[in-house]
């Protein structure tokens, strides 16, 4: 059994966790009630080298570490007005495979149902004349997913999470607009945070709240053609075994490049990414996500 040091709690820094609710192009701008949407995602991430405190941790497992994540994510999303305020409420469920490789091709991958995410967002001033929007979602993800104590790479993090995100977009020019985002995280605990944590039995692992600032321009090309980019700023999620501190507070950089069709078919979205700079954790290097939205 690996030893917690070596391990660097998997449980806080494996890629399977979302460090923010990453926001697309326009995501900010209040939609239009009494809609449906569906939305299908392919997601494909890949961390390697591990980060403790700053500095490369090559210790066994981690001499040459290789994490790939795959994800298939339907999102049924339905809109309306709350009082007099526009709002969305959905529902998103994810089916994936987490393989470790690498120096990790010991221990065993994981494939199945994710967690469960239910969110709503409502948007105490929206004006389309002026095209400035200020919005509030919270989320709920529920420990939905597959998981099991022997494992230390899990598509589910079996504990609950809540986020709370604002988001506020306003135009710079004609053609551009630029919008700022702030969410925390809070987490549920774990009991049964077995290989996971490092522990050759079960135990119970807590997580301080994590906040993610995410900014950037949104550039409309034409009517059908939208590109982003966006920068983000992770801080905080400190972890404890067992009541035990475990020195790892995130400080994360990154950044998210995105694009935008409109067709006759829906909305396609593709979006490129990777950490810029990390204190702990694996880092990612490359994050990849498709998607297609329809309104039916």
């Amino acid at each position: 059994m690996f030893r917690i040091k070596n391990l660097l709690l998997l449980a806080a820094f494996g890629p399977a966790l979302a460090w923010a609710i990453d926001l697309q192009p326009n995501d900010i701008v209040a939609p239009a009630p009494n809609k449906n949407y569906l939305t299908v995602s392919y997601l494909n991430t890949e961390n390697s080298t591990l980060y403790r405190n700053g500095a490369v941790a090559s210790n066994p497992p981690n001499a040459s570490p290789v994490i790939d994540t795959q994800s298939a994510i339907l999102r049924g999303a339905r809109t309306y007005t709350l009082g007099e305020l526009p709002a969305v409420t959905y529902l998103q469920l994810p089916y994936g495979t987490i393989r470790p490789a690498g120096s990790l091709s010991s221990l065993s991958s994981d494939s199945g149902i994710g967690d469960l995410t239910i969110a709503t967002a409502i948007w105490p001033y929206a004006n389309k004349n002026t095209r400035t929007y200020f919005g509030v979602a919270g989320y709920l993800i529920s420990p939905t997913g597959s998981y099991s104590s022997q494992r230390a790479f899990n598509v589910g993090e079996n504990r609950f999470r809540t986020d709370l995100q604002m988001g506020f977009q306003s135009p710079i020019t004609e053609s551009i607009d630029g919008m700022i985002a702030v969410d925390t995280m809070w987490f549920g605990g774990n009991s049964q945070c077995g290989a996971t944590c490092g522990l050759s039995t079960n135990g119970s692992l807590t997580q301080k709240p994590l906040t993610t600032t995410q900014l950037g321009p949104i550039y409309r090309i034409n009517q059908i053609f939208t590109v982003g980019a966006s920068y983000f700023y992770v801080a905080g999620g400190a972890t404890s075994i067992n009541n035990t501190y475990i020195n790892n507070v995130v400080n994360t950089q990154r950044f998210l490049l995105s694009g935008q069709a409109h067709t006759p078919i829906g909305r396609f979205s593709l979006q490129y990414g990777r950490d810029m700079e990390i204190k702990n954790g694996y880092v990612q290097t490359r994050v990849l996500v498709l998607r297609l939205m329809k309104e039916f």
